[in-house]
């Protein structure tokens, strides 16, 4: 009798995923801008677009791209008066996921949680604020110093390598 509970036991914990019985592969992600009303588009690892909108707004997002590959996201805002700008979104391994070292066994952590994209989570919440548009005509005697985070990706390819 006990050795038939243990084995009923051990199949139920091999054969289960941790994350896939505790977290879920698509999330809900609040998308705010500073300030509110910027438009924004948000495309997945692939180029495609999958959503666009105006901050506020609160969209479903997919944690996962394919078979132990956690999805990214570009989202990019535009607002008149200010600078376009790009944060990416990137999901990252569920905690749980690692619950089936104890819980969920080789099958829930080597095929399950995987292949469900249960493995992954996507933050909560995304908050990005606006710089304001600089004026056309740019005094010659100041000097403005940006890192490479704050520039977007046009301006990016404008950028001449000093040797």
């Amino acid at each position: 009798m006990k050795k038939d509970i243990f084995i009923l036991a051990l199949t139920i914990s091999v054969l289960s995923a941790c994350s896939s019985m505790v977290s879920k592969s698509d999330y809900p992600v609040a998308i705010n801008s500073s300030p509110d009303g910027a438009s924004f588009v948000i495309t997945n690892r692939a180029g495609q677009r999958v959503h666009s909108g105006n901050t506020p707004s609160t969209i479903t997002l997919n944690s996962s791209a394919g078979y132990f590959k956690g999805e990214s996201y570009l989202l990019t805002l535009n607002k008149d008066g200010y600078a376009a700008k790009e944060y990416t979104i990137n999901s990252t391994v569920d905690g749980w996921y690692f619950g089936n070292i104890i819980f969920g066994g080789l099958i829930g952590m080597l095929i399950v949680d995987p292949a469900t994209g249960a493995m992954y989570n996507l933050p909560e919440r995304v908050d990005v604020s606006l710089d304001a548009e600089q004026s056309a005509a740019i005094n010659s005697d100041t000097l403005t110093i940006a890192s490479i985070d704050t520039l977007t990706s046009q301006q990016k390819a404008k950028l001449v390598q000093i040797k």
